[in-house]
């Protein structure tokens, strides 16, 4: 049988589980219906799960349906778990997006899309309550060809000659068979289909399971199996801990055959693998590549771990934006620390951090529901009530110019030079230039891995820097002296020295993330909502008219001044009003001025990210201050 895996993703309340559930049931995997509202779906077994009646974790279901044996891992579809569904997304071969007809293309749909388009993943599109009253399938599909992609397709009757055509458009070469012919061959629009040159619609009910056939069909005709490498190789795409509290690293096998108490990472061996179907799973000796599994005995892996001949993924695109204190309130504080180790374990963009100077811990998160969420799991896990302080934004730095940062390291017996070039760009990433007759490949190596290795903070309040491209573009290390901790020391001086030349230009910009908001209030308060996003340093478009008693605003604002107006807007509306927020991005600080003097940073007192060098002069090293280095620098400036 054709295999493949397949994620199903949507906005919140989008009826994603429910068409998980009509797949299972229809193709005979489930012999009874489950409901999200009555805490019976098959794929949310978890009992936090079915207290909120949402997916907060990602889980595994196999179905068979014709000659399609499909391995679906459902996501959670609430914006503030927008990072569990990025890390299943990269084992996926096709996606699944699920668009409520009644609420068409949200802003997390866009969010959605987007990463899908990110990791290059084919999608089927399953409008859901397509049975609602006033709906109508063209108009649905109309708004997804203005807001998703032209190339959205109604692939849920038999092609007609004008559905072909529209098929054959999308590609110049394929229009050209099709004005030659007439016709499409299946392998043409299955190739089309992977390339996400079109993506096909499919519209029903799943609570009526309307439609569910003519989906599973398309499935089962559209999709094609992937060709995998014959050496070993599998992707780490998730950590979680099963009813007994023991580790499980969950894999997508990418090559070859993962064996059984084979040795996988840092001389682990696999204890076990299990296929799982919902809560419950099957031990097997082998898994082939193309199917997904858990494998219990390691404790060291992490999402996003290549193994085998895998590669490692890169950094994931959705980052927490608020920063909050946990108060222990009566518990131990290193217990409650461990505890959200152990959660960050299975949820890395937590970030937890420790501060044994202020005796406090902190975390990472999007937003209030993930809040909620992370302390009913310590109650219910660990036994642990515990509570949060008012959140803080986290803020990041970049830079408007270039620049050239220059760092040397060279006291007593030691010796490293790095010049490094600083540019503005849509993302941070690291690069090098540097003729190998200039600096050897080893020390260019150091230089690559050491701006790799840690995260490097801006001047203006400390904040992580992003959207720049670093490039090493010129270095001097000695025959005699120099050791791989002298480029450490000489590149991480270079960046921050970098920095400081930059902000001297006030070329040096903070960034706040913004939301992208979508605001429903009745007519008689557009106003009052207009002027509350004045006030909120937001933007907004003309109000768009839903029926004569409500109106709809949607725009940007930032974090920092929306965060919270939703109670607001359930107050002044009498719970008529509805706020959807959506984390846009990075944006320039609507009120930079401030926060800067508010946190009163000072760079050169930072010890640990100095911009300063150490240079060497009778035979001792003596330090150089970050503006005197161009002087003093062994090299001449590039720029």
């Amino acid at each position: 049988m054709k295999h493949i895996v397949a994620g199903i993703t949507a906005h919140v309340d989008a009826g994603k589980t429910t068409l998980s559930e009509a797949l299972l049931y229809h193709s005979g995997q489930l012999k009874k219906l489950g409901r999200v509202d009555k805490g019976d779906a098959f794929l949310d077994p978890d009992d936090l799960e079915k207290k909120r009646g949402i997916t907060i974790f990602s889980h595994q279901a196999n179905l068979t349906f014709d000659d399609l044996s499909l391995t679906l891992l459902d996501t959670p579809g609430h914006v503030d778990f927008a990072a569990q569904t990025e890390q299943v997304l990269s084992v996926l071969d096709y996606a699944i997006l699920v668009v409520s007809a009644t609420d068409g293309v949200s802003g997390y749909t866009r969010t959605l899309w987007n990463l899908l388009e990110h990791y290059q993943i084919p999608t089927f599109i399953f409008v859901n309550k397509i049975d609602a009253v006033g709906v109508e399938t063209d108009q649905v599909l109309t708004d997804l060809k203005e807001n998703l992609s032209d190339s959205c397709i109604n692939f849920s009757k038999t092609l007609s000659e004008d559905t072909l055509e529209e098929i054959a458009v999308q590609d110049d070469t394929v229009l050209d068979q099709f004005l030659e012919s007439g016709q499409l061959a299946d392998s043409t629009i299955q190739t089309m289909i992977q390339k996400r040159q079109i993506f096909p619609c499919f519209f029903g009910s799943a609570l009526k399971l309307t439609g569910i056939t003519e989906f599973l069909s398309g499935l089962a005709k559209w999709t094609v199996e992937p060709s995998y490498q014959t050496d070993f190789a599998a992707k780490v795409f998730k950590i979680s801990h099963d009813e007994k509290k023991e580790r499980l690293t969950w894999v997508k096998v990418t090559g070859g055959t993962l064996h059984n108490k084979a040795v996988l990472y840092q001389d682990q061996k696999a204890n076990q693998l299990r296929i799982y179907n919902g809560a419950k799973f099957d031990m097997v000796q082998e898994v082939p590549a193309g199917q997904v599994c858990a494998i219990t005995g390691l404790d060291k892996t992490h999402q996003g771990l290549g193994l085998g001949k895998q590669t490692d993924e890169k950094s994931p695109l959705i980052q927490p934006v608020l920063n909050y204190t946990v108060d222990p309130q009566n518990n131990d504080l290193h217990t409650c620390l461990t505890a959200l180790r152990q959660l960050e374990d299975e949820d890395p963009e937590l970030h937890v951090t420790w501060s044994s100077q202020l005796q406090e811990i902190r975390v990472q998160i999007m937003g209030e529901v993930q809040l909620e969420i992370l302390q009913q799991l310590m109650r219910d896990r660990y036994d642990l009530d515990i509570g949060f302080d008012q959140g803080s934004i986290l803020y990041k730095e970049t830079i408007t110019d270039k620049v050239e940062g220059v760092g040397h390291f060279e006291p007593l017996r030691h010796y490293a030079e790095v010049h490094l070039l600083l540019e503005p760009t849509k993302e941070l990433s690291f690069a090098s230039d540097c003729n190998l007759d200039v600096l050897a490949s080893n020390w260019q190596h150091q230089v690559l891995s050491n701006l790799q290795a840690k995260e490097h903070l801006g001047v203006l309040i400390g904040a992580p820097i992003t959207n720049m491209k670093i490039t090493l573009i010129n270095g001097r290390a000695s025959n005699v002296h120099s050791v791989g901790g002298d480029f450490k020391q000489a590149t991480w001086r270079a960046v921050r020295q970098g920095l400081m030349m930059l902000k001297q230009k006030n070329a040096c910009q903070l960034l706040e993330p913004w939301y992208q908001f979508r605001l429903e209030v009745d007519t008689t308060n557009v106003g009052r909502a207009l002027n509350d996003i004045q006030k909120m340093h937001g933007t907004f478009d003309e109000p768009n008219t839903l029926n004569p008693e409500m109106s709809v605003l949607t725009g940007t604002a930032p974090v920092s001044t929306m965060q919270g107006y939703s109670k607001e807007v359930t107050a002044y509306t009498h719970g008529q009003g509805h706020l959807e927020c959506v984390v846009l991005g990075y944006q320039p600080c609507h009120n930079a001025k401030e926060i800067i003097e508010e946190r009163n940073y000072q760079p050169v007192s930072d010890l640990e990210n100095t911009p300063d060098s150490v240079f060497c002069a009778h035979g001792a090293g003596y330090p150089v201050p970050w503006d005197q280095v161009p002087q003093a620098a062994h090299i001449p400036y590039t720029y």
